[in-house]
């Protein structure tokens, strides 16, 4: 049994050997594997519990080596399948010295895009705890039907609803559609990872409570809103908080949302009573903080993303 399943995409993220600089003006590009699903089901492997990516690649070297990067940390990729007629994704990624991070994308289309309903791998999700996707598959078909087909799979046995809106505008034919393509699963989500400027994209308003208030729903137990480098807030039923980040020397910060959900499931799964119990969810909360926050301090999101020991050594250093 694999207690987390994640759906979605996985690609190359190209990014640059130097910091702080635009895509015109980088010098070289490192390889790395990404795609924010696959991310999560990398952090989650990574923190030592048991983690199944359903998705397609390309019948080509670049998805044999994603293939082999996922099952080198852990992650089970039997419901990885393998396109002929589209190549694998891949994307350009900087971090320019304003903060700001460009994306350069070549998918017209790629193989996530045509990853179909009936390659699903509905058995893994059925058997799981936690089932984990994003906006990124919903953008077009057939991957939309596919991601909701596996959606309707958990919410028919019971499974833990996790959704990343995870807003990539130059992907969307329109940011009407961005907007409605995003909020198009929200009512089916118990926990959904949010961050502030996909709350404004998403609400029109920088009153993050407020902004909130508009977007909750009844089926909903937890919405966290990330805040970078100061850390999160949450909201339930019952409460709300602010959670502190850590201050780190950052690098990169591809990924670093990826990290932070990888820990807050993991913590989630680890403390099942944190959904109702503040203490623990502030607890739960600062660990996902903290995978974040190490997530940033090397280049490429799955290689960067940290293993439980060395979450718990960074812990203890506070």
């Amino acid at each position: 049994m694999y207690e987390v399943v994640t759906l979605g995409e996985l690609l190359i993220d190209f990014v640059p050997t130097v910091s702080g600089v635009s895509l015109i003006d980088a010098p070289a590009f490192k390889k790395a594997p990404g795609g924010a699903p696959a991310n999560v089901a990398a952090g989650l492997a990574k923190l030592g519990t048991p983690c199944a990516f359903l998705g397609k690649v390309g019948d080509d070297a670049f998805g044999e080596f994603l293939k082999e990067t996922l099952e080198g940390v852990g992650v089970n990729t039997s419901g990885l399948v393998f396109s002929e007629k589209a190549r694998t994704a891949l994307a350009f990624v900087s971090l320019r010295a304003d903060g700001e991070r460009e994306f350069m994308f070549y998918r017209h289309p790629s193989a996530d895009m045509l990853y179909e309903p009936h390659e699903v791998a509905t058995d893994l999700i059925k058997n799981a705890r936690f089932f984990h996707f994003g906006s990124i598959s919903l953008i077009s078909e057939p991957s939309r039907s596919a991601t909701l087909a596996a959606l309707q799979t958990a919410l028919e046995n019971d499974v833990i609803v996790s959704y990343d809106p995870n807003l990539r505008l130059a992907l969307w034919p329109s940011p009407v559609a961005a907007k409605a393509g995003m909020l198009s699963v929200w009512d089916q989500a118990d926990l959904i990872k949010v961050s502030e400027d996909e709350l404004f994209f998403l609400t029109g308003t920088d009153d993050l409570d407020l902004a909130v208030e508009r977007l909750w729903r009844k089926h909903l137990r937890l919405m966290v809103v990330t805040l970078g480098k100061q850390g999160c807030l949450y909201y339930t039923h019952h409460f709300k908080g602010e959670v502190p980040g850590f201050a780190v020397k950052s690098v990169d910060t591809t990924g670093a949302g990826d990290g932070f959900v990888a820990g807050l499931i993991n913590g989630l799964l680890k403390h099942p009573r944190a959904w109702a119990d503040e203490t623990e969810l502030r607890a739960v909360c600062r660990f996902a903080n903290a995978v974040g926050a190490l997530t940033t301090t090397q280049r490429g999101a799955i290689p960067a993303l940290p293993t439980q020991q060395q979450v718990d050594a960074f812990l203890e250093l506070i």
